[in-house]
């Protein structure tokens, strides 16, 4: 049994009979609230890395398996390259043949086909020799009116063709000494970029089917096994390098102005080594209201700022996310 006496400041306790007077603390009868703690509660987050190919095909190998730590430019994972690789030869000829083109064009024909060019010529020129005789000699017999004026006219035209024809040969030997048109080769190497180009497109085809790490980093998950086909965009691994991993944690608005980016704070947790430090890195510019996975010893509804820091390189690897931490004040 027992009864409650406010007028007398006190409860009088019936037990087994006997009478017990209980007075209350006076921090109930005063109503004054415990002082805030110097700490505070929050938990472990990580920023994953996806690790997934620019297109689609079947996975041939994954190097890694989840757990493991691998360092920067170590392979991950590589898709079937079947199609990039013949593409990629295909180009590869293309080039070959683009600058075998450009370079026969910026130079003259070869010294087989000038030496023809100039045999011709030659001969052409031997030809109009004998010509200029004969005509010379059906002139001086037409002036005697020893032969009629056509042998003259046919032998007149016989020699112009041939000086014509010496005077094509001449020229096309000065244009086979020379290199060709400028049009022509600023077109030869136009086809050479575009080459040039494709073979560096499917190069980087191939370099996304066979993907490395970026970063030293903790292998968190794998998503696919060798052998299943992978789309486009899908991650295969997902990473965590320890620059990814932060703490996250909340505090009051009058503890708010006590704290500033680059402070060093104190980390505890459960079977945690004792030296454990990280950084304030980022401050909330708003407030918030209390997350309910935030099991804190204050009222729920209350406001606070939500604070980011972060472990030291060589410290992360101790962390893991969704680890529930408290954060206090580093001694001193």
């Amino acid at each position: 049994m027992t009864r409650v006496g406010p007028e007398q400041g006190r409860f009088e306790v019936t037990l087994r009979g006997a009478w017990l007077w209980v007075f209350p603390a006076p921090a109930l009868l005063c109503g004054c609230s415990q002082e805030p703690p110097d700490y505070w509660q929050g938990y472990v987050e990580g920023d994953y890395i996806y690790v997934s190919p620019a297109a689609s095909g079947t996975l041939l190998e994954r190097n890694v398996i989840r757990g493991d730590r691998v360092h920067r430019g170590a392979p991950l994972f590589r898709l079937e390259q079947e199609r990039e690789i013949a593409i990629r030869d295909e180009a590869r000829a293309r080039l070959q043949g683009a600058l075998a083109s450009l370079a026969d064009l910026t130079k003259g024909k070869r010294s087989e086909e000038l030496d023809i060019i100039g045999a011709q010529l030659a001969q052409a020129q031997a030809t109009l020799a004998l010509l200029r005789i004969q005509l010379q000699r059906q002139q001086a017999l037409f002036a005697k009116k020893t032969v009629p004026r056509a042998s003259l006219d046919e032998a007149r035209a016989t020699f112009k063709r041939d000086q014509a024809r010496v005077s094509e040969l001449r020229a096309q030997l000065a244009t086979a000494r020379l290199s060709a048109r400028s049009d022509a080769i600023r077109a030869a190497r136009a086809e050479m970029e575009a080459a040039r180009a494709a073979l560096a497109q499917t190069a980087w085809d191939i370099a996304q089917k066979t993907r490395r790490a970026s970063e030293d980093a903790l292998v968190a998950d794998t998503f696919f096994e060798p052998g299943e086909w992978v789309p486009a965009g899908r991650p295969v691994v997902s990473l965590l390098p320890p620059g990814n991993l932060k703490v996250r944690f909340y505090v009051p608005e009058e503890a708010l102005s006590t704290l500033g980016v680059g402070e060093p704070l104190e980390l505890r947790c459960d079977h945690c080594p004792a030296d454990l430090r990280v950084e304030v890195s980022y401050i909330s510019p708003e407030a918030e209201y209390t997350p309910p996975v935030i099991y804190s010893r204050e009222t729920r509804d209350k406001l606070v700022y939500r604070i980011e820091a972060k472990p030291t390189f060589s410290e992360a690897y101790r962390l893991h996310p969704g680890q529930p931490i408290e954060v206090w004040r580093r001694s001193g």
